[in-house]
């Protein structure tokens, strides 16, 4: 597959975009790297993101997979860009036990408009990784004045 790549300074813009991302800094999570197409988030397990039994609690994973497909996407954007997740699904494989998460996002299909991307979410135990999730994303890249008012 053969990306575009519209701002040559993506990689600056995604850090930045992350660094805005304040949910992402109120779990505790961490983007790792950025490459054309591609992006890994970290995510280090602490009990308050754990479900009854001490899990990742589910909505923490999808979380992390969304945004890993979500800035994996945002690197074909264009520099006055922005990009919004219209859909997505996640398979919860296992359970998310573990030190950590890793999600690992990438494009499946860039278009004009529209991002196809997938991510896998791993969590690390024991110097090992397992497949916790897998996710399937579309997203919309958004061009100024389209992204609308904060509330």
């Amino acid at each position: 597959m053969s990306l575009t790549i519209r701002d040559p300074d993506y990689e600056t813009r995604v850090r930045r975009a992350f660094d805005g991302q304040r949910y992402m800094h109120f779990i505790g999570a961490s983007l790792i790297s950025v490459t054309p197409g591609g992006c890994e988030i970290r995510l280090p397990y602490r009990p308050e993101l754990s479900q009854h039994d001490g899990f990742f609690h589910g909505g923490v994973i999808g979380a992390i997979a969304d945004n890993a497909c979500g800035f994996a996407s945002y690197t074909v954007a264009a520099a006055d860009q922005s990009i919004l997740t219209v859909e997505y699904k996640l398979n919860i494989i296992s359970p998310g036990i573990g030190a950590a998460l890793v999600a690992r996002g990438r494009i499946v299909k860039p278009g004009r408009r529209l991002v196809i991307a997938q991510a896998d979410v791993h969590a690390l135990r024991e110097g090992r990784e397992k497949l916790v999730a897998t996710s399937l994303s579309t997203l919309m890249l958004l061009d100024p004045g389209e992204r609308g008012e904060r509330a």
